[in-house]
């Protein structure tokens, strides 16, 4: 039986089978104050100072940004963390990643065979799909971060 590839949080990215450089963030945009949200908004501006009479539209992020700041998880995460003991463990790289023309920094973990030592602050990736997880019935998707080649053709 095929499995259905469905995405982690509806609405945050777009379809995983997009051509490759297609796939974005999905985030919603402040009609009236011009403000950027991700995770994405759809039922009011949460920005303080907005008079509230705007729409959301959503607005696909750019697909490459900067490394604000980067770190690893090497050991399975402690109560009240729910884990099954018996299943293995996979260390894991989480990227901060600064859009500049959005002013905001977005969380997510590295593309497959990305290490830390791959990474340096200040240096550019791009949004990839990924998948977080794989069922009986599903393949949970979610997007990752990968280094961008540069022209040395190292990242």
């Amino acid at each position: 039986m095929a499995r259905t590839r469905r995405p982690v949080v509806a609405g945050w990215f777009t379809d995983d089978t997009v051509p490759e450089g297609e796939f974005r963030l999905l985030a919603t945009r402040c009609s009236a104050c011009a403000a950027v949200f991700f995770p994405r908004v759809d039922d009011f501006c949460r920005n303080p100072g907005c008079g509230g009479d705007g729409t959301l539209d959503e607005l696909p992020l750019p697909p490459r940004g900067r490394v604000w700041s980067y770190t690893d998880g090497r050991y399975r995460p402690p109560a009240p963390y729910v884990s099954d003991p018996d299943a293995s463990w996979e260390p894991y790289v989480l990227v901060a990643v600064e859009l500049g023309a959005e002013g905001m920094v977005v969380l997510g973990q590295v593309a497959d065979g990305v290490r830390t030592a791959d990474l340096a602050v200040g240096a550019e990736v791009e949004v990839v799909p990924g998948v977080l997880n794989e069922d009986a019935e599903h393949v949970w998707t979610t997007w990752r971060w990968r280094p961008v080649a540069t022209t040395e053709g190292r990242a």
